[in-house]
């Protein structure tokens, strides 16, 4: 009985895997349900790793890690038998995505190409991320370390991520700067891409104002108002007036040149 439903629960997680692709995947509408178990590499390797993970779980040796390895071979996607991942992920294109041992990904996950759920140095226990449930990562980012992704978050593409991202929030940039966009926004994944805030260019907008704004108030500025500029260097001729006999400055010692020679 107990193996029946271990099988159950393996066969209703792949049709959710299977209800995800063809919802979150344009490419995907209208397309049969054999087509999509056959032709999908992100589908072929969750279904690697629900019974890679039934049997890591029921302590059966060595053969997890074979059928994850054939599976990466194959799609071009790692996940460690020892990962948990719940229902509904969708993993879109997938080539060179990495899910290491101690990770955990919520219901309802959304992962692009070269995603990296890693960990950081030697340390052994929880050493990557906890992605919760409605999350959107986008292609080539980086999550590293046993950080947590809350819930409904969107991490931008080639993001690299080392701190906690809070829930609702969008993650942006290198290292990752978390912006709340409009508050709670709605469930389910998001794949606008376009629209993301940058927080480096609107910092650098904000000095280019400031900086117009200044050079406006100097402009309006009466010359008396305005200080007298002192030249950094005397001019060539008052400088040479000014050298003794001996072609030295005044106040000027005698030492090795700093370029050589």
């Amino acid at each position: 009985m107990s193996r029946y439903r271990l099988l159950a629960g393996i066969a209703s997680e792949i049709r959710r895997d299977i209800a995800a692709a063809r919802n979150r995947d344009p490419a995907a509408r209208g397309v049969g349900t054999i087509e999509i178990l056959a032709t999908w590499p992100g589908v072929h390797a969750l279904l690697a790793h629900r019974v890679a993970h039934a049997l890591h779980g029921a302590g059966v040796p060595l053969l997890p890690r074979l059928i994850a390895a054939l599976a990466r071979s194959l799609t071009g996607i790692e996940i460690h038998p020892a990962a948990i991942i719940g229902e509904g992920l969708f993993i879109d294109h997938g080539m060179g995505v990495v899910i290491g041992e101690t990770a955990q990904i919520g219901d309802d996950v959304t992962l692009y190409q070269g995603v990296t759920l890693g960990g950081t140095g030697f340390a052994t226990g929880k050493r990557h991320p906890t992605v919760q449930d409605n999350v959107t990562i986008g292609s080539g980012a980086k999550l590293l370390g046993p950080i947590t992704v809350g819930h409904g978050s969107k991490v931008g593409a080639n993001s690299v991520v080392i701190h906690d991202v809070p829930p609702n929030s969008t993650v942006v940039g290198n290292p990752g700067h978390p912006v709340r966009v409009e508050g709670r926004r709605p469930e389910g994944p998001d794949a606008d891409w376009v629209h993301l805030p940058d927080p480096i260019a609107d910092a650098l907008k904000g000095l280019s104002g400031r900086i117009a704004a200044l050079e406006q108030t100097v402009s309006e500025l009466s010359p008396e108002q305005r200080a007298k500029v002192r030249p950094l260097r005397p001019p060539a001729s008052a400088a040479a007036e000014d050298e003794p006999e001996s072609g030295l400055r005044p106040g000027r010692s005698i030492g090795p040149n700093p370029a050589g020679g």
